[in-house]
């Protein structure tokens, strides 16, 4: 299944889909993040700042299936991207070969939200749950829950309330058992002997304050609409993963002697 541009921008006409700043914030914010990983594991912050990364791929590929007009090539570039970024990912991030990378848990993303397009043979309902069973069954950085956020994304595409209130859920329920962040702001441990309304104020807040639910931070470049005119091209999209932990990796060589 393929849209016309006016059809597709018509379907997403409500929320952002300015796709070069979009994978501009990602890239940075991952590199970012990735920097903190391997040479600065000590610096919160660096992390938080990175959790944007994530939910901003995974809104670029639903915007990305909305728009494009070959579903299956865009799936094949991704897939092979996948491959292509392994070695550098195991090298520079320290993982073994059958603990894949993120491009494979955004590629079986895009197999569910394909599905759910095409809508062939009942794949709106097996593409998906082939996809979350795969992404559980093998492990792949973010796994299934990286794989049904892009799901649950796809289906809340088309209002920023809609977009807005399944960041929230996600984000506390992904963040529940993360690294708490509040002493980054200068908070106390807990609202234990604070008074009331601050321990109300408090206890509100905190559950939002935990590494993994930061990603909410990527909210507002998902719903509010820009037009910052940024084209990004295509083969530097797909190099920056692959190339910036080459680049991490052999720094970290160099700086280890």
């Amino acid at each position: 299944m393929s849209l016309s541009k006016n059809a597709a921008g018509q379907e997403l006409a409500r929320v952002n889909t300015d796709s070069g700043l979009i994978r501009t914030v990602a890239i940075l914010t991952m590199i970012v993040d990735h920097v903190g990983v391997i040479f600065f594991p000590s610096l919160l912050w660096l992390r938080v700042i990175g959790r944007i990364a994530f939910p901003l791929f995974c809104w670029g590929i639903v915007v990305g299936a909305v728009f494009t007009r070959d579903l299956r090539g865009y799936a094949l570039r991704l897939l092979v991207l996948a491959v292509v970024c392994q070695g550098a990912y195991m090298l520079a991030l320290r993982h073994a070969l059958l603990e894949l990378n993120v491009v494979f848990t955004l590629f079986l993303g895009l197999v569910g939200v394909i599905g759910m397009r095409v809508r062939r043979y009942g794949s709106q309902l097996w593409a998906p749950a082939l996809a979350l069973l795969l992404s559980a069954s093998i492990q792949m950085d973010y796994g299934w829950r990286g794989v049904l956020l892009i799901q649950l994304m796809y289906l809340a595409r088309t209002t920023p309330g809609g977009l807005s209130a399944l960041m929230v859920a996600f984000c506390l329920y992904w963040g529940s058992s993360s690294t708490p962040v509040q002493s980054l702001l200068g908070l106390p441990r807990d609202s234990l002997g604070t008074p009331w309304p601050l321990k109300a104020a408090l206890d509100v807040l905190y559950p939002f304050l935990r590494l993994q639910g930061l990603a909410l931070l990527a909210l507002p470049l998902m719903v509010i609409k820009t037009r910052s005119g940024i084209r990004i091209p295509k083969w530097l999209s797909y190099a920056a993963y692959p190339g910036h932990l080459a680049i991490l990796y052999g720094l970290s060589l160099l700086l280890n002697g």
